[in-house]
């Protein structure tokens, strides 16, 4: 039986704090991914500040972008070209910054420009869209009542911008957390393809987490070198 909103919600009563509780463990878990193609995204950017910019104006256009999703979820989860249009968003996105790594290590390319302020908002906006049709779904399984949805995506935001702020500081500082969040990016992209023309191919949810997990260990296992410092000496002659 397919899942439906209550757009007309009974009054709230202590039977909706599990529910609620699960949907908060449940969007807290799935920001983590999220979290660290954002940082990505906004890390392309050469100034700190426009990096700060980037991040609050691109989780305001995904915070309107998933409560449209959340109204209009009982709609859109009936079509699947909506999951196949997010499939091959992440899989573009993903795959084009692996293009451009590889290109950078070619000598005859140039090294890729980042890329502008507007640019990067658009792209925070639509990516967490993106990762938002599997989350938004399963809350849709859980709960039938919109706030407790509605919370639980406000709340899922706010998970974001906390963790896309300590995840832009890691990818500075671990080699592999960037190519590691990519990893993560194509992975939910084929995920979101496989439901589309494989259904029953889809890997299990536990099975998703591990494989994440195991991107993310990757990612944290090597630290950047700190840079060394100039010796006093050294200084003064320049």
């Amino acid at each position: 039986m397919q899942a439906t909103l209550n757009f007309l919600p009974n009054s709230a009563g202590l039977d909706d704090i599990p529910i609620l509780f699960v949907l908060v463990m449940l969007e807290s878990i799935l920001s983590a991914d999220n979290a660290v193609a954002l940082a990505s995204l906004v890390r392309s950017l050469p100034d700190p500040d426009q990096e700060k910019w980037a991040l609050r104006y691109g989780l305001v256009g995904a915070f309107v972008l998933r409560i449209l999703l959340i109204f209009a979820a009982t709609w859109v989860i009936k079509y699947w070209q909506f999951e196949l249009a997010g499939a091959v968003y992440l899989l573009w996105l993903s795959g084009k910054f692996f293009w451009e790594n590889a290109q950078e290590h070619d000598a005859e390319h140039p090294m890729r420009m980042a890329d502008s302020l507007w640019k990067v908002i658009a792209l925070i906006s639509f990516t967490d869209l993106a990762f938002s049709l599997d989350s938004v779904t399963a809350a849709v399984a859980v709960a039938q009542e919109t706030w407790l949805v509605l919370a639980g995506g406000v709340i899922g935001i706010i998970a974001l911008r906390f963790l896309a702020e300590l995840f832009i500081k890691w990818i500075a500082e671990f080699t592999y957390l960037e190519s590691a969040g990519y990893l993560i990016v194509m992975l939910v992209g084929l995920r979101l393809l496989l439901k589309v023309i494989a259904k029953q191919y889809v890997p299990p949810e536990w099975l998703m987490l591990a494989m994440i997990g195991m991107m993310f260990a990757w990612g944290f296992s090597k630290r950047n070198p700190e840079p060394q410092e100039v010796p006093a000496e050294v200084k003064e002659v320049i």
